[in-house]
């Protein structure tokens, strides 16, 4: 299936049996051919639908903020993705009839409005062509193909304002009018839940002077007043946090200032903490400190970069006249950088002669800011419209990557993203005048981490970065050659005449690279060849046409979006961990194997029963070192972002941003972590050879080094010293796990008409090991703090603590449910956990041990009766087989017409072997490894969020910490 323009001189390469698209001059617009749909066929009718209940509870006192029961998703999408755009995306108030309240009519309320702007202003060729158009972006966005950033979702469709750009440049000049319009602009943003960036270089430093005498206040004061602001506005509950960045080029006076401004708060942060006030995220003492609500960066030249190489001095200039008005030793200030960064994580880097080498509309301006995220880039007063594709979508059951297929999903998409800038709105009218004159786009992709470990590559590798080098070179290809049809259709950007010059030099620097690309195999070297063929396709219309958009490509953190997607990995990102919590339809979550493993050892050549022994390892420990029949030299394929045995170091990061960067218009969205043990010159080495690979921007986040954090690594804390103390012996306790193939027992049990069950573990020599206990509705609070009970009364049994220690403390627990019971052992219960102590007591102690405690069986309390006290009974009393044939489970039984019932209850006692085996979540948070280093909380919900980009976002319920 191909996507085509119609009408004669329209230059390509023609149609082949592939189905490769072919491409000639429109009279009208383009003639869309399929991809993935179906003539006929609405892609809602190939799907099996079903209704689903979401709620979300607030974490901290259990209250149910959010529900909206029967919403209708398709039955393969998961939990965590429905609920996230439940509460993200629907629009309408809840419990009204305006209420979204099935994916499809989200989907239809964006799709249907792109089709009618689309056909508005010229780009399709006839109203089929529109209705293919419709029906395959709801395809995709169905199938989870792709994903629009959240703006779309929010407003498309709505009576809101369409705002569709997530990102945002402003500009400030040098008087206060503009100033103030600084905080006016960025606060507007902050208020719709968006970021956005600028750069402050052009207000004058503290060592200049004012018209009127006096000296200025320079940059970094104007900061503080915009800080409060954006903390102000962030608190106001806005869709999420506000974001920021702000930047300072190297050569500004303030430049030192600039630098340590948050270094110096985090170190009044420590103070603080220490004199007993609440510092940590979310305390409410942290608003007393300033700077916290911005990422700030130093926009280095080349000429900065070398003198620090060579350790020479370096001028820093006056705004007003360019003169140098001090000097410092450049490597001195870069020493600062790296200092301020190890101790707060800010500055980061962005490369200024870099960004502006690979800048299209020069002729126009100069790149000087980014957004929050620093992966837009381009003029100042400007938006980017982002969207992300999910890249192991494109990957084929043989292992092959869909490079045709991929790129015309990549056409598809960046139609539909250059149609919204039709009608979208936007927060300022030069935000509108340069956004419609020169249409930046972010086209970008999620799951790259995932697509190379099913794919068998390790993330930091050569075969690794070829592929993710093909892959991106390819995306950029596919979306300029695109633009280029376009604006053979309805025109070139109106900017793209004095650019043109510039323009088409940046696309042979993007084909160039490619060409460039060193493959290593078949997979990324057929993505490449691919890539070679639109590139050149791609330049020779841009050359006749002109080009529809001024920028392209980028890498987002895609945090929400990717969750909607159903995505393992984020942007550029590699496996977070190797496993995961995934949430289950009707409730609660389980922790699985991320699905990649299992497809990269197949992908191997491991046999299938080496896999399932490798991904059980895996379930248990958190890693694969020594996992049974795993060769080292596979290790890496498996390495992740965390871990406490194996991770990707940080110039692995670096590395892998570099074999990306030369195919993107714009830059990437990534911090680079590092171990708490990481030096300054650590961070000096990372920053330099950034930018000796040309990168655009980079920063740095050293574990542990910020207060404000909830959660950390404490494995790689280092422990204060101390003087020498004489050698105690400590005496641990030894873990005695289950064998894999135990014997068990499930017992169903009614108390005061709750009904419930009892699974008991045994080791093969006798002795309890485990409890599992199910009690109420699956993913009810009740059933949740039963799971956990359960785990830490099995974990604590592993360890050795004895059952009648439990019993003791246990038995004549008084609660509700309490009363009556379906159990003739045990007839009256004070609650259920009196009854569950006394059922294991029963079955698992030893009669002297329980009857020290004064727990007998029926027959044994039958026994004393007759005899005047009590003693054990022997199996082939017949008083006791009576007994035990009046059972709780025998009596069920009986009652549903089993009348094998008391022989099968028998062979099982005579016969451990012949129970059914009962599988358990005993070990369950052991085998959480990969911990999310400095990770906060979500402020939502309470769950541990995750880096996506240089951002975080919540697998609970989507929040994010800033970016789209």
């Amino acid at each position: 299936m191909t996507e085509t323009v119609s009408g004669p001189g329209r230059g390509g390469s023609g149609a082949k049996a592939s189905g490769r698209s072919k491409m000639k001059r429109a009279a009208r617009g383009l003639t869309i051919d399929r991809i993935y749909t179906t003539p006929g066929v609405h892609p809602y009718d190939e799907v099996t639908w079903e209704r689903r209940d979401v709620s979300q509870q607030n974490w901290q006192t259990g209250e149910t903020v959010f529900e909206q029961k029967g919403v209708e998703f398709p039955e393969f999408w998961s939990m965590n993705a429905s609920t996230i755009v439940t509460t993200k995306y629907f629009r309408g108030a809840l419990g009204s009839d305006a209420r979204e309240w099935s994916l499809r009519q989200l989907i239809d309320r964006v799709v249907k409005t792109y089709r009618q702007s689309g056909e508005e202003h010229g780009y399709f060729a006839s109203a089929e062509d529109a209705e293919v158009f419709e029906h395959e972006l709801a395809w995709m966005l169905l199938h989870q193909v792709f994903s629009f950033n959240s703006p779309v979702w929010f407003n498309v469709g709505t009576a809101s304002p369409q705002q569709v750009s997530a990102c945002f440049i402003l500009s400030v000049d040098d008087s206060m009018e503009s100033i103030l319009n600084w905080y006016r602009e960025e606060g507007m943003i902050f208020k719709g839940g968006s970021g956005a960036g600028l750069n402050l270089s052009r207000i004058r430093s503290s060592k200049e002077l004012l018209s009127s005498g006096g000296t200025a206040s320079g940059p970094v004061s104007f900061m503080r007043g915009a800080d409060a602001s954006a903390g102000t506005i962030k608190s106001g509950g806005a869709t999420r946090r506000a974001a920021k960045m702000v930047v300072l080029d190297v050569d500004h006076p303030d430049v030192e200032e600039f630098i340590e401004t948050k270094a110096r708060e985090e170190h009044k942060i420590r103070a603080l903490r220490d004199a007993g006030f609440e510092m940590d995220l979310g305390g409410k003492d942290i608003v007393s400190v300033q700077y916290q609500n911005a990422n700030n960066s130093v926009r280095v030249s080349d000429e900065f970069m070398r003198a620090v190489e060579k350790g020479d001095e370096f001028g820093l200039r006056a705004r007003m006249t360019g003169e140098v008005v001090d000097t410092t030793d450049a490597r001195s200030l870069f020493r600062k950088m790296a200092q301020a960064a190890w101790e707060c994580a800010d500055p980061g880097m962005q490369y200024d002669d870099t960004i502006n080498d690979w800048h299209t509309n020069p002729e126009t301006g100069r790149i000087t800011a980014s957004n929050p995220c620093s992966e837009y880039m381009s003029l100042d007063n400007s938006s980017c419209n982002l969207a992300s594709l999910n890249l192991l979508k494109f990957l084929n059951e043989d292992g092959s990557f869909d490079a045709e297929t991929f790129a015309k999903v990549v056409e598809m998409v960046i139609t539909a993203m250059d149609i919204s800038i039709c009608f979208a709105d936007f927060p300022t009218d030069q935000i509108t005048e340069i956004t419609r004159a020169y249409r930046q786009l972010g086209i970008g992709y999620a799951n790259l981490g995932a697509l190379l470990m099913a794919s068998g590559l390790a993330y930091d590798s050569e075969a690794g970065r070829a592929l993710a080098g093909a892959v991106t070179s390819l995306m950029t290809g596919a979306a300029y050659k695109r633009s280029a049809e376009l604006a053979g259709v309805v025109g070139p950007y109106e900017g793209y005449a004095r650019n043109a010059d510039a323009h088409a030099r940046v696309m042979r620097k993007h084909a160039a690279a490619n060409d460039a690309l060193r493959t290593h195999w078949a997979l990324d070297a057929d993505v490449q060849k691919v890539a070679t063929r639109y590139w050149q396709e791609g330049n020779k219309i841009g050359e006749r046409n002109g080009w529809r958009n001024a920028q392209a490509s980028l890498l987002a953190p895609t945090g929400t979006i990717g969750f909607m997607m159903d995505c393992d990995t984020t942007g550029i990102e590699p496996d977070f961990s190797l496993v995961k919590f995934k949430k289950l339809v009707g409730g609660g979550s389980m922790q699985i194997v991320n699905q990649a493993v299992p497809a990269a050892l197949s992908r191997l050549g491991y046999p299938e029963e080496t896999a399932e022994a490798v991904v059980e390892y895996i379930a248990e420990h958190g890693h694969v070192i020594d996992a049974p029949g795993l060769r080292p030299e596979h290790y890496d394929v498996f390495d992740c972002a965390t871990g406490q045995r194996r991770s990707i170091e940080a110039m692995g990061h670096v590395r892998m941003m570099a074999a990306v960067q030369p195919f993107l218009s714009g830059a990437i969205s990534k911090t680079v972590n590092m171990p708490e043990s990481a030096t300054v010159e650590d961070i000096e080495e990372i920053y330099l050879e950034g930018w000796k690979l040309g990168l655009k921007a980079l920063a740095v986040y050293r574990d542990n080094c910020k207060v404000g954090q909830p959660l950390s690594d404490g494995s790689s804390r280092k422990e204060e010293a101390e003087p020498e103390k004489e050698v105690v012996v400590e005496y641990r306790p030894i873990r005695r796990r289950l064998p894999k193939t135990r014997p068990s027992q499930t017992t169903s049990f009614t108390v005061g008409g709750a009904k419930g069950y009892i699974t008991a573990g045994s080791y093969p020599d006798d002795g309890l090991g485990e409890v599992f206990l199910k009690l109420g509705k699956q993913g009810s609070t009740l059933a949740g703090m039963m799971d956990a009970f359960s785990i830490a009364i099995s974990i604590a049994l592993q360890y050795g603590v004895p059952l009648e220690t439990y019993v003791q403390k246990f038995t004549n627990m008084r609660f509700e449910p309490s009363g009556l019971t379906d159990d003739p052992d045990v007839r009256m219960a004070q609650s259920v956990v009196d009854y569950i102590f006394r059922r294991l007591a029963l079955d698992h102690l030893p009669f002297e041990a329980r009857s020290a405690l004064g727990i007998h069986t029926v027959a044994e309390r039958t026994k004393q009766m007759e005899t005047g006290e009590f003693s054990p009974v022997e199996e082939d009393d017949d008083f006791y087989v009576e007994s035990f044939r009046q059972s709780a489970p025998v009596a069920d039984r009986a009652k549903n017409g089993d009348e094998e019932g008391v022989e099968d209850v028998e062979e099982a006692k005579a016969d451990p072997s012949s129970r059914p085996e009962a599988h358990t979540s005993t070990e369950l948070l052991e085998s959480m490894q990969g911990i999310n280093t400095d990770a906060p909380l979500c402020l939502t919900c309470g769950t541990k969020m995750r880096p996506a980009g240089s951002c975080y976002v919540c697998e609970g319920c989507g929040s994010t910490s800033g970016c789209s």
